[in-house]
């Protein structure tokens, strides 16, 4: 489909050109955003009377958006989230995310206006691109961490992934020295118990004959007495 721009838009040609798009990026985006509009006689006949009014009304948004760019260029946002030991988030930062998070700074911006590829999902600063007009645009930093004490130090160019890590390893090299010294003790408590028990030496016929009385004769007692 053909159509006549309304603005300039990025990688397809400035206002007034007429450019050859996909008929469901015109359909879906450039014309109900009033981007820009069929390639007919009267649609450009229409540009052409409006031309003057276009190029002020784009001037003056331009100026805006400068305002806003001295402002917004450098803001750091910080969104925190969940991750895993190597920091990959459990989920994922959208366009949308940081938005919000610039709105709650005063900044009235749209998911559309966040220049990401792909959504964040790992911790860390992210450098992320915001339209704000079609000739200025602004860079920002997502602070994405775990807590708020993270991100103030992922801020002053620490690494807190690889701290965690570390703390994972020696949790675990702990708990194998400790599962060691489990093993070690019980297979000592394991050897008493399977030693035998010594019996008592049973007694001999010499130590009972030893013990008896010896009996007497009345011939040995009469002498005795006498």
């Amino acid at each position: 489909m053909q159509v006549v721009l309304l603005e300039r838009i990025a990688k397809l040609g400035q206002m007034g050109d007429v450019v050859t798009v996909k008929d469901g990026y015109a359909r879906n985006f450039l014309l109900p955003q009033g981007k820009a509009l069929r390639a007919n006689k009267s649609n450009l006949e229409r540009f052409e009377n409006e031309r003057a009014q276009l190029e002020a009304r784009n001037l003056e948004q331009k100026s805006e958006a400068e305002g806003v760019k001295a402002k917004l260029d450098g803001e750091t946002v910080i969104i925190i989230r969940q991750s895993g030991e190597t920091g990959q988030l459990y989920g994922s930062v959208s366009p949308r995310d940081i938005a919000e998070a610039l709105t709650e700074k005063g900044f009235n911006l749209e998911r559309g206006q966040i220049g990401l590829d792909a959504p964040i999902k790992v911790l860390g600063l992210h450098e992320t691109k915001v339209t704000l007009h079609p000739e200025v645009s602004s860079t920002v930093t997502v602070n994405v961490a775990r807590t708020e004490e993270e991100a103030e130090r992922q801020s002053k160019g620490e690494d807190v992934t690889i701290e965690k890590i570390e703390e994972e390893e020696i949790m675990l090299q702990a708990e194998e020295v400790f599962e060691e010294g489990a093993d070690v003790n019980l297979s000592d408590e394991t050897e008493s118990e399977d030693a035998p028990e010594v019996e008592a030496a049973p007694e001999t016929e010499d130590d009972s004959e030893a013990e008896s009385t010896e009996e007497i004769t009345p011939e040995e007692a009469e002498d005795s007495t006498e």
